[in-house]
């Protein structure tokens, strides 16, 4: 019997080695074209991608569009075209950590260097057997690729995606324009944190002419994260192995859970969404990006603050079947909190990706925003 399990464990550490080293999916014609029509600029020798599209002829209008977590700029793919029928120019990015952009290695808890997940052992064909004979994992591992002198702890901050987003602009040449923001989950912290720095008039800040907020924790005391994001966050013993081991069929299992029943995403879509996280390794930082539910807490009086303070035109696109911040509780301390603000909610069955879900509504409800002042 005690033979048997041996063969067996034998056999399972090739096999969890192959499983750790299985290649990102290929990216879709639709995901490649994305890439394609977008460029690359550095940030603190990080590369981020980006997609610059010029609009309607006559509008000198701006809009730069900031996405939610896990996902990428290719969230606003579906009212893409829509916007560039309104705007002189349509801006969207990956943050770093996100999408196509750079996803470095990050700062563990209290500080200590977390092992470089991007350097984990590939599989060593001539040390294969060697591995097999005494059952053990690192045997028969090499690194993958070599280690880039440049590399260093990277700490994951809201701060730090907003300061990313000026230097695009600056890089574009936009950062004396009004610039329309819309911005979702994630983003929408990020865009809290660009409209402070505008109203204290910091330097280097972008000029913006009106700020559209949808379905992000505006308000952590209404945020719901999910149960694998409180694990990931808090940074334990589990968060190295839940991310090694993540794939395909938990993501999707885990992100259908705030999309709506009738609003699902296709099988494809699904595919795209998980290709563009496993781009440069970037389930292995997922829960170091997942910081930001803390520093939401730690922050909360600066960026609820900057909201309230603003003269800048605000409005809301919401998706009230939303689990991540439920109605009726988010949307009634929105209201009570941000009476100046503006609101559009969409169907009942509309969750927490609405851009996605009723493509047509968010882009009508922004233009109506848009065409209101």
């Amino acid at each position: 019997m005690g033979g048997r399990w041996v063969r067996l464990g034998l056999l399972g550490v090739p096999l969890l080695a192959l499983y750790l080293h299985l290649p990102p999916p290929r990216l879709s014609p639709e995901l490649l074209s994305w890439r394609s029509s977008g460029a690359f600029f550095t940030y603190k020798e990080r590369s981020i991608f980006y997609r610059d599209s010029a609009g309607a002829v006559g509008s000198s209008d701006v809009v730069v569009l900031l996405h939610g977590f896990p996902t990428s700029s290719y969230d606003w793919s579906k009212i893409w075209e829509g916007l560039t029928l309104r705007f002189r120019r349509v801006v969207a990015l990956d943050f770093v950590g996100f999408g196509f952009s750079d996803k470095p290695v990050s700062i563990g808890a209290g500080g200590s260097r977390r092992p470089d997940c991007s350097q984990i052992p590939a599989l060593n064909p001539k040390l294969f057997q060697w591995g097999l004979y005494f059952g053990g994992f690192g045997v028969f591992l090499k690194p993958s690729r070599p280690r880039s002198a440049r590399q260093r702890p990277h700490r994951y901050s809201i701060f730090e995606q907003a300061s990313i987003v000026e230097g695009l602009l600056r890089h574009l040449g936009l950062h004396r324009h009004g610039i329309n923001l819309v911005s979702h989950d994630y983003g929408d912290t990020v865009a809290q944190e660009l409209l402070h720095r505008y109203e204290h008039n910091r330097t280097g800040s972008i000029l913006i002419r009106s700020l559209c907020l949808s379905n992000g924790g505006i308000f952590p005391e209404t945020h719901r994260p999910r149960l694998i994001q409180k694990v990931l966050k808090d940074r334990g013993l589990l968060a190295p192995v839940i991310t090694r081991l993540m794939n395909f069929f938990f993501f999707s299992r885990g992100l259908g859970a705030v999309f709506g029943p009738y609003t699902q995403p296709s099988q494809a879509e699904y595919w795209d969404m998980w290709a563009a996280v496993r781009t440069n390794d970037g389930h292995l930082v997922v829960d170091s990006i997942l910081q930001y539910i803390n520093q939401r807490k730690k922050h909360r009086e600066r960026w609820v603050g900057a909201l309230k303070a603003t003269s800048v035109p605000l409005h809301l696109i919401y998706g009230p079947l939303d689990p991540v911040n439920p109605h009726p509780e988010f949307l009634q301390l929105y209201t009570k909190v941000l009476p100046a603000s503006t609101v559009s909610v969409l169907d009942d069955h509309i969750s927490h990706y609405p851009q996605l879900e009723d493509p047509t509504g968010f882009l009508n409800a922004y233009l109506s925003f848009i065409d209101s002042f």
